[in-house]
């Protein structure tokens, strides 16, 4: 896979594709991340990417001579079809199915915008869709394309360690991931499920699943009403919810209990008969 990335800060961009998942990958020859400065595309001395924007209001605007020839030189490089994509608060949501999609393909372009935005026609001459990784403000477009990137990049073959972990991370199966543990078994007083130690996988698996589908429910519930749950997730949270009312019960239950037992006439002490501490 190709990637290639406009921007006014090619070193960010280079620094940070060298660690971790994404820089193994690229040693692997897996993908390859180029960038391109639209300040080389710039026709004045003092190789101008800005100007103030029609119609007045404060910041500046990327010019679109230097962007668009940045733009076309950086997707001459990539293979027939690769898209353009804007990295910009007005895109559609990037998601994890965003990402394999991304990943299916030989190569994009991703454009990062600097200041108060780019301009109009660049977008309308140079660039195939937009998107935004989240509903917020950034200075810029190159920590997007970063986590873009990222997200991409660990989903080819070969690029992580053990092939499942890409499956079984959160937003995959339309559920949040599982809590994690390691060693040591027992922490500040806190234990491993019993069940993890087990070494019964299907209980294992059982827990684990349940755990998504009840970490899912209680921390995305808008992810739930926008995709909905699969068959055997609704029938999980159905049994969760039950599990976690008949807990409620329980307690409720018991502090009754200690509620009947708290009220229950002691005898006399030297205060005199009948006396109950506030």
């Amino acid at each position: 896979m190709r990637i290639e990335v406009v921007t006014l800060f090619p070193e960010m961009l280079r620094g940070a594709v060298r660690f971790g998942i994404v820089g193994r990958a690229l040693e692997r020859g897996l993908a390859l991340v180029g960038t391109e400065d639209p300040r080389a595309h710039a026709v004045d001395p003092r190789r101008t990417v800005d100007d103030r924007p029609y119609g007045g209001g404060p910041g500046m605007v990327l010019k679109p001579e230097p962007l668009l020839a940045a733009i076309r030189a950086a997707h001459a490089r990539l293979p027939n079809g690769s898209p353009r994509i804007l990295l910009s608060a007005q895109g559609e949501r990037f998601t994890q199915r965003g990402a394999a999609e991304l990943a299916a393909l030989p190569g994009f372009l991703l454009v990062t915008g600097r200041y108060e935005g780019v301009d109009e026609r660049v977008i309308e001459l140079g660039v195939d869709r937009e998107i935004s990784i989240g509903d917020y403000v950034l200075s810029g477009g190159e920590v997007p394309a970063l986590a873009v990137i990222d997200a991409v990049v660990r989903l080819l073959p070969g690029a992580l360690g053990d092939e499942r972990s890409s499956l079984e991370e959160s937003f995959t199966q339309g559920l949040l991931e599982w809590p994690q543990y390691t060693r040591p078994e027992v922490f500040e007083g806190r234990r491993v499920p019993e069940v993890l130690t087990s070494g019964n996988h299907a209980e294992i698996e059982r827990w684990r699943y349940a755990r998504a589908v009840e970490r899912t429910w209680l921390r995305r519930p808008d992810w739930i009403v926008e995709h909905g749950l699969a068959p055997r997730a609704s029938r999980v949270l159905n049994e969760v919810l039950a599990a976690r009312g008949a807990g409620e019960l329980r307690r409720k239950g018991e502090s009754h209990e200690q509620d009947r037992a708290g009220a229950r006439e002691e005898p006399d002490g030297p205060e005199g008969a009948g006396f109950q501490a506030r």
